[in-house]
């Protein structure tokens, strides 16, 4: 039995998936959606691979995932970056953004496909800005506001044309958080 068989790169793919979002700071329930591993297992990778390393800045999140889109759209800045990361999903195949700006979850928010997109689309987030303020969480919680609960909407902006995310149930001038900072 070796390793690199065939019949266990489905496991070693969801292993590696497990490790990535445990180094992006994803809570277990999310990892154990996404990859189908057990929370004891999820547990066990994180002490085996990243508690008792020298220099360890990865913090285990504990407690519910967010769920509140009030933190996404708080300010222009962090609502710039969530629009960004809104289009990154599009981008990355995780949502269909039709030309009404409908936006439908283009795939099943679980299995090694979906995760690793989804890891893909948050690490392109990160490297796009200096300082990052949306951690994994709440990007995970920007996907589900936009694809499956609507809390918030795509938007067109009015004076320059870009795409931007918003509340649905706030008043909205129909302006981008560039254009409402001129």
């Amino acid at each position: 039995m070796r390793a690199t068989d065939d019949r266990y790169q489905g496991e070693r793919r969801r292993f590696d998936l497990a490790v990535r979002l445990i180094g992006l700071e994803a809570r277990t329930h999310v990892i154990t959606q996404i990859t189908g591993f057990s929370h004891d297992r999820i547990r066990k990778i994180y002490g085996t691979y990243f508690k008792h390393q020298n220099g360890n800045t990865v913090r285990r999140q504990r407690g519910k995932s967010p769920s509140n889109v009030a933190f996404l759209v708080r300010n222009a800045s962090t609502q710039g970056q969530a629009s960004t990361l809104a289009s990154l999903f599009g981008l990355f195949g995780l949502v269909h953004i039709d030309p009404e700006l409908n936006v439908a979850s283009a795939m099943p928010p679980s299995g090694v496909s979906f995760g690793e997109r989804l890891c893909r689309a948050y690490e392109a987030y990160v490297g796009l800005y200096e300082r990052p303020t949306l951690p994994f969480e709440q990007a995970w919680n920007l996907l589900s506001a936009i694809s499956e609960r609507g809390d918030l909407l795509l938007s067109d902006c009015l004076v320059c044309g870009s795409l931007y995310v918003q509340d649905a149930l706030a008043l909205d001038p129909g302006h981008c958080p560039a254009c409402r900072r001129h």
